[in-house]
């Protein structure tokens, strides 16, 4: 429909808008070598600009119940946390819990598609709360996982620096 093309002319607009802002910021960092060190002002200025883009939505979700945000805000830093930890614990000491993991997403799955015959409140909450504890299990093995693949890489590259 028009309506359609126009939004996806929109869309396509700001993506090439983004595009053109990367190259010109590509651009300066090979020609000047200077962002090297403004980086985390940058970094800071582009979570500033988000917040301010995400104003009228968070207005939104006070306006709806204002006990969202601190919400959001102590699980993003439980998942901070969880992250932290990863970090620290032992070799390959979280990798084990993916499997763990999906088994209990598969009853979870399961249970999720019972109560749409059920209907039960209990059951969607329990179901709510173990979501939240298998993503935070999730976080702790995806992190180690990737920490364990970068170091096969970095030790890859090293060796192969080593050769040359």
């Amino acid at each position: 429909t028009p309506m359609t093309q126009q939004h996806l002319r929109k869309v396509y607009a700001r993506f090439a808008l983004c595009m053109l802002v990367v190259a010109a910021g590509a651009y300066v960092h090979v020609v000047t070598h200077s962002i090297q060190r403004k980086r985390l002002g940058l970094l800071a200025g582009f979570a500033f600009l988000t917040e301010v883009g995400l104003g009228p939505a968070l207005g939104l979700c006070v306006a709806i119940n204002p006990s969202i945000l601190p919400t959001a805000l102590m699980g993003t830093a439980m998942i901070s946390c969880f992250t932290l930890s990863t970090l620290y614990a032992r070799h390959c000491s979280h990798i084990f819990l993916g499997s763990i993991l999906m088994s209990v997403m598969s009853l979870m799955l399961l249970s999720s598609l019972g109560n749409l015959f059920f209907g039960s409140i209990w059951l969607f909450q329990a179901n709510l709360n173990v979501g939240l504890v298998v993503m935070c299990g999730f976080v702790l093995s995806d992190t180690q996982l990737i920490i364990e693949k970068l170091m096969v890489i970095l030790a890859m590259n090293g060796k192969n620096k080593k050769k040359k």
